[in-house]
């Protein structure tokens, strides 16, 4: 008896039945694979001639290739301010041309007075959430990455990690910061061997196996009730509108 009471509290009178769909196993498990390398975007927040979020990013983009994805890094240098211009400006159309392209991103930023800069900021918010339909962020896989002046803190990484849940994409566990990151690296700008530089490889290792297992669901993993209710509305105002 109290099972069968328990099913009876279970009614969703809510819901809306033709857009509550129950999980598609063989959607979910059994997707095609694609065969092509991952596509990985790189940005990085620092403008300096030495940059050390850039050299970290460049270090990242060496190791990427190496498990074998196609890595691009966005340069920010003339990126205007955000509403400042239109989205038609040749620096906004590269890099929201190169968010829809990439299935991964990886985001890197000094840490300057306690938060990411406003060069890393900028990029972000050129990013909308839609653009015609497309979302150039949703379920696309993140790593985030920060380097700092002084002692190892963490404010920029968990600042990235709140920006990557709002645009949508899934964000790694792991993630690295980089303490003094002036002494990490040689003339040539290539980074010692240390326990930062074996982080920034499980972090890149991490993110290149989260990708390869989520980006052929990504469609359906971000498929949400709420917005399959919405657009059956949409289509049904459409379709009354016409009838009239």
């Amino acid at each position: 008896m109290a099972e069968q009471n328990h099913v009876a509290d279970d009614a969703l009178p809510n819901v809306d039945e033709e857009q509550f769909r129950p999980i598609d196993m063989q959607v979910l498990l059994d997707a095609p694979r694609s065969i092509h390398k991952p596509r990985v975007l790189m940005l990085y927040g620092s403008l300096r001639e030495r940059s050390y979020s850039r050299l970290v990013t460049e270090e990242a983009a060496r190791i990427l290739r190496r498990f074998g994805a196609d890595v691009r890094i966005f340069n920010p240098s003339g990126l205007p301010l955000p509403d400042s211009t239109s989205a038609e400006h040749p620096k906004v159309r590269e890099l929201r041309d190169l968010s829809i392209w990439s299935e991964a991103q990886v985001w890197c930023s000094p840490e300057r007075h306690g938060s990411m800069t406003g060069v890393m900021k900028a990029q972000i918010d050129w990013l909308p959430l839609s653009m015609g339909g497309v979302r150039p962020t949703q379920g696309r896989t993140l790593a985030v990455m920060q380097v700092s002046g002084g002692s190892q803190s963490f404010n920029a990484v968990n600042q990235l990690r709140i920006l990557g849940r709002w645009m949508r994409m899934v964000t790694i566990p792991n993630q690295s910061s980089v303490a003094k990151a002036f002494a990490e690296f040689d003339e040539a700008g290539r980074m010692k061997p240390s326990s930062y530089y074996n982080r920034i490889v499980d972090v890149m290792e991490e993110l290149m196996k989260f990708t390869l297992l989520l980006r052929d669901r990504s469609n359906y993993l971000t498929d949400r009730y709420s917005e399959r209710v919405e657009s059956a509305e949409e289509v049904a105002k459409r379709v009354n509108q016409r009838s009239i």
